[in-house]
């Protein structure tokens, strides 16, 4: 067995998440992946190999079940597209691109290097669904069904700069700590919050809860 390989399996077991042995095979290789770039070109501050697997890959892997079922309860199960805003390492993107193969994903980051590292990432995984884009996400105007970010920016800039590549029926997902009530205050009147999740991430004793938002239409 691999190393990271048991503990991936058993938070895959904990999260419910049916992945077949490739698609666990590539999240390992995404993690070494990182690993080796992380040493050149400084792409996540976390080094541990135990707590890249829980606060990266786990941490991302614990959306993909309400992913999931937005997309299949909107009827988007086949040729759904994901924006993934200010991706770094890919996170959660090339996660959601390995677990999701019908979803078109785009990492958008305004770093070069980590683009490059998503390009690179679709390349070595064999990921078609998955691009890598080195932009400012306010210069996206091609629309997107889901807009997701993890650990980005406050929920009223996220969903501010991020408008102009939502789909018409589109939804943003945030992903964030602690639940941002802060940040829902903030939010403009032209945005709602309409699902609330709390995510529970296998070895990590920290809060986790995902935000579901979307344009509010007028009465």
């Amino acid at each position: 067995m691999r190393s990271g390989e048991q503990d991936l399996r058993a938070g895959l077991k904990a999260l419910q998440l049916d992945l077949n042995d490739h698609q666990v095979g590539q999240l390992l290789d995404y993690l070494d992946l990182i690993a080796k770039w992380t040493k050149v070109y400084n792409l996540t501050a976390v080094r541990d190999p135990a707590e890249m697997m829980t606060h990266h890959l786990l941490d991302s892997l614990a959306a993909i079940a309400p992913l999931r079922r937005h997309l299949q309860q909107s009827g988007l199960g086949q040729g759904a597209s994901l924006l993934d805003v200010g991706s770094g390492a890919g996170l959660p993107g090339v996660v959601i691109a390995v677990c999701c193969p019908a979803v078109a994903v785009t990492c958008v980051d305004t770093v070069a290097k980590k683009a490059a590292f998503i390009k690179q990432a679709a390349l070595a995984l064999k990921l078609p669904n998955l691009t890598g884009l080195h932009a400012r996400v306010e210069t996206i105007d091609q629309p997107f069904d889901v807009i997701c970010s993890r650990a980005f920016a406050s929920l009223a800039d996220f969903t501010q700069w991020s408008a102009g590549a939502l789909a018409p029926r589109g939804v943003w997902m945030a992903m964030k700590g602690k639940h941002p009530d802060d940040e829902i205050a903030a939010l403009p009147a032209t945005v709602e919050v309409f699902h609330v999740e709390q995510l529970t991430v296998p070895g990590l004793a920290a809060e986790r809860c995902l935000l579901w938002l979307r344009p509010k239409t007028a009465a």
